[in-house]
């Protein structure tokens, strides 16, 4: 059974719902393990050149997901409003959704871009990184900032596909991006010669660029997958199919909606992700090793996170479909499933992770001061995991049904009133584990207020607000 078959039954099981649930949410997480493991072959590759190379790439990493973040503003605002034209078996206004989307999506990516690209020269200075990184770390941001717009778009039509109900493709292709990242960063990173990849010795005839081709490595994965996303989504994809005479004229309810909708979650992704760069700012000090140790225990964390990203946007589809088929009672039940999932899944991942990071650290740099300290900071946010899957799939539900301000705010309570605030106190005396300290309090305190805010179900009052589809 589908989506769309589970809106036209009168009632289903809780069985069916956990399976529909799964199976839709089982490809993106998938998915998003591979993106991780793929990612940890790629901070390994960078960690065979040093501290000071996988330092330079940590500093400006939270720039990086400021940028994207402020772009997802225009990608919900329109994918939620598919998800919800979908449900409601409005096919033509989903594709119309779907090419507004693309020409919005497109300007915004430009112009962040543009802006970017201006002060990619000052930015590792700006967030205090020694001179023996910022060199390198202005090179890398540049280079992506060159490809936002193109990373932008491929980032909106997987979203319009997952929010059609296609899991499977974004999925699928994804994880393509990331095999695709490995293979070129191996070519353009490393110098010709004998190269060891963990137990893998062989010959590679390499660009030698460092830093630099490691940026371009990620650069071109991603256009070679957002030409392949966007004919799946534009010619084979039922519900986003270009039309022979489809306007991509921007209509002014529709970008109303969108920008209700995405606004709020641009914000407050804009005050999160500038809450990780703040945090980026008081690790620096700390010295090149904390900054490394930073960035790699970020990377084998996400192995534990990624699973509730695949169920969170599971989240966001169902409930969204269910409000547009103006099923509340679906909407409710899929959106406590998908988290009581994330919460199991991620505790599980929690777990394990505790027992395996020391040997993920041996594998991803070779510095012993990197992996004491990348082990030691690790280990204790792991125990907020069961509230972090809470925090992430909770917000994917509300954001289905087009909740996000309120959603949107409490992120940013969170992020700048308890981490940013604890970990300015404790980094002076307990270094780096202080940060992770005040990473663990905060993410427990965000999973609890987003169960609160699920519970009280207000966020139910916006099926009232989704416009009418016929």
């Amino acid at each position: 059974m589908n989506v769309t078959a589970a809106l036209q039954k009168s009632s289903i099981t809780t069985r069916e719902k956990v399976g529909l649930a799964w199976r839709l949410s089982l490809p993106a997480i998938l998915a998003q393990i591979t993106t991780i493991l793929m990612q940890y072959i790629d901070a390994a590759m960078v960690g065979q050149m040093g501290a000071a190379a996988s330092a330079s790439i940590g500093l400006v990493s939270s720039s990086l997901w400021l940028c994207n973040g402020v772009g997802s503003a225009a990608t919900y605002g329109y994918s939620v409003q598919i998800a919800q034209a979908v449900g409601a078996g409005d096919i033509a206004h989903a594709r119309s959704l779907y090419r507004q989307g693309l020409i919005v999506v497109l300007t915004f990516g430009c112009l962040i871009g543009g802006i970017g690209l201006a002060i990619s020269g000052s930015l590792p200075r700006w967030l205090g990184g020694a001179e023996e990184v910022c060199r390198d770390a202005s090179a890398y941001f540049r280079v992506y900032m060159w490809t936002l717009p193109v990373v932008m778009l491929q980032r909106f039509v997987g979203s319009s596909l997952q929010s059609a109900g296609n899991m499977k493709a974004p999925s699928i292709l994804n994880s393509c991006m990331c095999v695709l990242d490995v293979i070129f960063n191996m070519v353009l990173i490393f110098p010709t010669g004998m190269f060891t990849l963990g137990p893998l010795r062989f010959y590679l005839h390499g660009a030698g660029l460092g830093v630099y081709g490691a940026a371009w490595g990620t650069a071109l994965s991603h256009i070679v997958i957002f030409a392949l996303l966007f004919y799946v989504a534009s010619m084979r994809q039922h519900e986003l199919h270009f039309e022979k005479h489809g306007s991509f004229r921007v209509q002014r309810h529709d970008f109303r909606r969108a920008w209700k909708i995405g606004v709020p979650i641009g914000l407050e992704q804009a005050a999160t992700c500038g809450a990780q760069v703040m945090q980026t700012r008081i690790v620096a000090p700390l010295g090149t090793v904390a900054i490394a140790a930073n960035s790699f225990a970020v990377t084998a964390e996400s192995l534990c996170y990624m699973p509730g990203y695949g169920l969170g946007a599971a989240a966001t589809t169902l409930v969204g479909q269910s409000i547009g088929a103006k099923r509340k009672d679906l909407a409710k039940s899929f959106s406590w499933i998908t988290t009581f999932m994330g919460i199991a899944i991620m505790t599980g991942a929690g777990i394990i992770m505790y027992f395996v990071c020391p040997y993920l650290f041996r594998f991803l740099t070779p510095v012993p001061e990197v992996q004491e300290l990348g082990t030691k900071v690790l280990r204790i946010e792991l125990l907020a995991e069961p509230m972090f899957a809470a925090s992430i799939v909770a917000n994917g539900a509300l954001v289905g049904a087009g909740d996000t301000l309120i959603p949107s705010i409490m992120n940013l309570a969170s992020m700048w009133g308890v981490r940013i605030t604890i970990a300015a106190i404790l980094a002076g005396t307990l270094g780096l584990t202080g940060v992770w300290i005040a990473m663990c309090v905060e993410l427990t305190f965000r999973g609890i207020i987003f169960l609160i805010r699920l519970g009280r179900g207000r966020w139910m009052r916006k099926m009232q607000e989704a416009p009418s589809h016929g």
